[in-house]
């Protein structure tokens, strides 16, 4: 799930049989790749211990104000303030009738209560109690009135519960939890519902059956371009030359391809249905003029190979388009500022991310970039940084453009 990567998660945990559950979405969380503090009321320390949590989490435990943390006994404050700003969500899973009753009237008294009346962030609420307490009018009213402070009740499930009856009541499983949560998360996505298309690697143009023309683009930054918008909730496609990268989020629609003409008859089969397409594939400029259907051998002493120029994608693209946004790539040696800003016009292109060719820097298969993002009435440089962090500035370039 890397909508939650980086995350920084307060987990909350009140006095539940339900708390044993806590563990597992702990590490849940962590594999999602977030970073999670545990506060647990002084009841829940009857059903998990946190040696378990602080173990999982690879963060300290709190579950009360005060602590003793040195050997002449002094107390020291658990700063619930800290704790609650730190965060970018709340989750207190389980939730007992005992802590919903506070936290709808606003009672403070443990830490775990305080931590959430300081809360500025999203706050997901999972219920843990017998079915009849669960349909008590109390109770209900508790929930919709917690609702009505903004906060997220993840509903609870069906199932055996600890009295032995069946029913509604049991804490949403961890698995469904983090579901739910990364939902939320992406309806709150600056790209939900955007259509994305995106062109990466090199494209070889063959010469015979086991040569061709290339480059040495490995596709690393249409990769990173492509995780970037899906993780900013976009639907993705990303049409790739030969690459030996796999994508790591599993809702993009990876397309493969090897030459340009492949690539552009792909594109145009998405291209009128998207809202943005960034080319960012390295496409061969030039084809030879012949393909040779048999192997070349040495003793045919080719002395040479015709070339022309290949099939221009994305001033084809710029010459159709209606609404799409366009972004391209440029990559100059000399005159850097001139030639990304020529492309952009004769390209008719909305933006282009202009990469220089030094000796220095080389940005071939490598995981950092740098460069300028250019449109007609901007130009914004960014320092080198990994491509996966620059993909994340220039989508917010995107953002506040289209």
């Amino acid at each position: 799930m890397l909508a939650l990567q980086g995350k920084k998660i307060l987990l909350g945990v009140s006095g539940s049989i339900a708390a044993y559950k806590s563990p597992i979405l702990v590490r849940l969380l962590i594999k999602s790749g977030a970073d999670v503090k545990v506060v647990l009321t002084p009841s829940a320390l009857d059903f998990v211990t946190p040696t378990t949590l602080s173990t999982l989490s690879k963060n300290p435990v709190n579950s009360s104000f005060t602590e003793i943390k040195d050997e002449e006994d002094n107390p020291e404050w658990n700063n619930h303030v800290e704790l609650s700003l730190w965060a970018d969500f709340m989750i207190i899973a389980p939730a007992t009738s005992n802590t919903i009753s506070s936290m709808a009237s606003a009672r403070c008294n443990n830490l775990l209560l305080a931590c959430y009346l300081s809360a500025k962030c999203p706050v997901f609420v999972a219920p843990s109690m017998d079915l009849d307490m669960y349909k008590h009018p109390g109770n209900q009213e508790n929930l919709t009135k917690l609702e009505s402070f903004g906060n997220i009740i993840l509903e609870s499930e069906t199932g055996y519960l600890a009295s032995g009856l069946k029913g509604k009541g049991r804490m949403m499983e961890p698995s469904n939890i983090i579901k739910r949560i990364v939902e939320n998360i992406k309806n709150e996505f600056p790209l939900k519902g955007k259509n994305i298309l995106i062109s990466a690697g090199p494209t070889y143009e063959k010469i015979d059956p086991v040569r061709f023309i290339g480059n040495f683009s490995s596709g690393k930054m249409g990769f990173s371009l492509a995780e970037a918008a899906a993780n900013l909730g976009a639907k993705v496609t990303l049409i790739s030359g030969p690459s030996s990268l796999k994508i790591l989020n599993n809702s993009i629609n990876l397309i493969n391809v090897v030459s340009a003409n492949e690539m552009y008859n792909e594109i145009l089969k998405y291209f009128f249905n998207i809202d943005i397409f960034i080319s960012a594939a390295a496409v061969s400029d030039f084809i030879p003029n012949e393909f040779h259907h048999l192997k070349i051998k040495k003793s045919q002493k080719l002395n040479e190979i015709s070339l022309k120029e290949n099939i221009d994608i994305l001033f084809n693209l710029g010459k159709i388009k209606t609404n799409q946004y366009l972004v391209g790539f440029a990559l100059e040696s000399n005159d850097g500022d001139k030639n990304a800003y020529n492309k952009l016009i004769n390209k008719n292109l909305d933006a282009i991310f202009l990469n220089i060719l030094s000796d220095k820097q080389n940005i071939f298969n490598s995981d950092y970039n740098h460069g300028k993002y250019i449109t007609r009435k901007k130009s914004i440089s960014f320092k080198l940084t990994t491509k996966l962090d620059l993909s994340y500035k220039i989508f917010e370039q995107i953002i506040n453009d289209s």
